[in-house]
């Protein structure tokens, strides 16, 4: 076996996949997210806009960006996280792009996205 399939076999075996729904860059979601403080755990929830979603299988990652007391907020989830409760997607947003880094400069009402109609 070569390192490739050593490295797919640990992947498959080892790795435990979460089972997401399916959202892309403009979804706004709600990701609940276990928090560790000494021997308690609580779930917190994260809201906000998909920015990006990127890698492949066990190096999966999508990136939330927030507003937070007028100052814009981003953080990186692994799709493969075990600290990652459910996943909540609470409005389909319609953009042209697979990464919306765009939304970084816009500020008010000019932030927002479209909903996709259904």
């Amino acid at each position: 076996m070569n390192k490739a399939e050593i490295i797919r076999f640990v992947e498959d075996t080892v790795i435990q996949k979460n089972i997401l729904p399916s959202f892309k860059a403009g979804d706004t979601i709600t990701v609940h997210y276990k928090i560790k403080e000494g021997n308690k755990e609580r779930i917190q929830t994260y809201q906000g806009v998909v920015i990006q979603r990127s890698g492949k299988g066990v190096n999966e990652t999508f990136t939330v960006r927030k507003i937070s007391g007028n100052i814009g907020v981003e953080r990186i989830f692994p799709c493969t996280s075990p600290f990652i409760d459910k996943i909540e997607v609470n409005k389909h947003g319609v953009v042209r792009r697979a990464r919306i880094f765009y939304l970084r400069g816009l500020q008010g009402k000019k932030a927002r996205i479209k909903e996709e109609r259904i």
